[in-house]
């Protein structure tokens, strides 16, 4: 199932794929609807699908929310830059999983250090949040008007087209 190039990639067949994409679509089918849209028994597909979670392919099942509907209508995405080595990073690592308001951060390359999406409440909120963030380093916040792109599901077409790159 490993790919010889590529250690940590899982090479996935037909089916695999398959299945794959419909829990993309809609993670709460049913083992047996999934092997009804796919042509397997139930036995099958829940093997399957237990291997590709062993496998590290599929690492959850998550809700999809609306922070907005949930009184959290601000979502902002901030450039952290911090001073310093792998102390520092491991201590801003540290203290960014603390704050509430953060949802996503990423480690970049380039000029900044992290990217750090956070939703807050109000401009008095960004504010704080802003404060806290300053304490690690310098910032540079941008606020989100829209996400035309919110999430994309991978399809075996998609990646197999990626191969061109290699």
């Amino acid at each position: 199932m490993t790919h010889k190039t590529f250690p940590n990639l899982i090479e996935l067949d037909a089916i695999a794929w398959k299945i794959v994409e419909e829990l993309q679509q809609n993670a709460r089918v049913s083992f047996a609807e999934l092997g009804r849209k796919i042509g397997l028994s139930t036995p099958a597909v829940a093997e399957r699908v237990h291997r590709l979670e062993e496998a590290g392919v599929v690492t959850g099942y998550h809700a999809s929310l609306d922070s907005a509907k949930l009184g959290v209508p601000i979502r902002v995405l901030v450039r952290l830059t911090i001073p310093g080595g792998e102390a520092q990073i491991n201590r801003t690592v540290s203290a960014l999983k603390e704050l509430s308001e953060i949802s996503r951060c990423h480690r970049i390359t380039g000029d900044e250090s992290f990217i750090i999406e956070a939703d807050v409440v109000s401009i008095r909120h960004l504010e704080v949040l802003i404060d806290r963030l300053s304490a690690l380093g310098a910032t540079s916040t941008s606020t989100v008007l829209s996400s035309p792109v919110e999430r994309r599901n991978y399809q075996a077409k998609q990646i197999e087209s990626f191969a061109k790159y290699l």
